[in-house]
């Protein structure tokens, strides 16, 4: 098998957090039970995704809080945070306060643009300032800032009984340095690389220039040394791999037939750029580890990095993410070098 020039270091992993719109607890505490799971597996991180008027987690950092108080040593990231739906300031105080309880485990991933169907939801979303919102990436730029600590006002001291702060409360030290920016896009990657921020890549990029091949691995290579070319920290600057993997090893014959149909239906988006935005999507990986380290060695953004964030199929049950966290922890991740934690 070939080897690669990063061996693994760190291993994740990532859940979109379904629930049943008529009984939600029983899907948020069956996430919770996967973060739960992850640690004990090993795992050096678990990752949410937001899901906006969906029947998934609306609100990942409220689950964070909840699965900082449940686990001991895992890191809890989003993957990502949508900023048009927020107020960067008050994320700012959100964000610091779960780091804070989670004994700075904190891992924020975030991206920009408008709100998914923006039409449909401004109108609850922002009534009176819709036309005016700034979805590029200055709302990003002002996240940072609230979270490193820079004046949010030009007053700070006691009025009456009451101190005030100038800067966001609680400061959460060493979160800047966790802060994540999904970015599917050239611009995006080096923008992120700028700002000193760590790099999220996923399961869809941007194919965007038109005469070019559409090669996911190529395009995503393109981002991975860009941003760390504009990075400070040059080829050490942090950069996680998003792909869908699913190790069949201990899977049920069942279980193998249902993750080759979930893979098969998605297979024909892979084949070329989709919609105007040119979005190019990566095949899932379904198969035994041992297969699926061989195309992992082979990709060419994937030799570039040394941790991961494998996502997790959307609509499965219980039962199967327990069966591939299992695998993954316990056959996929030896095999790209990655042994767990000890502590």
């Amino acid at each position: 098998m070939p080897t690669t020039p990063r061996p693994l270091r760190r291993l994740g992993f990532l859940t979109i957090g379904l629930f049943d719109e008529a009984a939600p607890r029983a899907g948020h505490e069956a996430t919770l039970s996967l973060i739960e799971l992850g640690e004990r597996l090993g795992f050096d991180s678990a990752w949410v995704r937001h899901r906006h008027l969906q029947y998934g987690i609306s609100s990942p950092v409220a689950v964070l809080a909840a699965a900082s108080q449940r686990t001991r040593r895992i890191h809890l990231g989003t993957a990502v945070t949508p900023l048009g739906w927020e107020n960067p300031l008050r994320l700012a105080e959100d964000l610091a306060t779960v780091d804070i309880l989670s004994g700075g485990r904190l891992n924020p991933g975030v991206s920009v643009g408008p709100p998914m169907r923006y039409e449909e939801v401004r109108a609850a979303l922002y009534p009176d300032t819709g036309d005016a919102e700034d979805f590029s990436h200055e709302r990003v730029r002002r996240l940072l800032s609230f979270v490193r600590g820079e004046p949010a006002t030009g007053f700070s001291g006691t009025e009456g009984f009451e101190a005030f702060s100038d800067r966001v409360q609680p400061h959460a030290p060493g979160l800047a340095d966790r802060m994540w920016y999904g970015a599917g896009s050239l611009r995006s990657a080096r923008w992120a690389g700028e700002h000193r921020m760590n790099l999220l890549t996923s399961s869809v990029v941007k194919a965007e220039d038109p005469d070019a091949p559409a090669d996911f691995a190529e395009i995503q290579l393109s981002h991975i040394r860009a941003f760390r070319a504009h990075h400070p920290d040059g080829d050490r600057a942090r950069v996680s791999h998003g792909l869908v993997v699913v190790p069949t090893d201990s899977a049920t014959r069942a279980q193998r037939a249902k993750y080759e149909a979930y893979a098969a239906a998605r297979l024909p988006r892979t084949a070329e750029p989709q919609g105007p935005a040119r979005l190019l999507f990566a095949p899932d990986l379904v198969g035994t580890s041992a297969d699926i380290a061989e195309r992992l060695h082979a990709h060419a953004a994937f030799r570039e990095v040394d941790e991961v964030a494998f996502a997790l199929p959307f609509s499965f049950a219980p039962e199967d993410y327990v069966q591939i966290l299992t695998d993954i922890a316990t056959h996929l991740g030896p095999l790209l070098g990655w042994h767990p934690d000890p502590s």
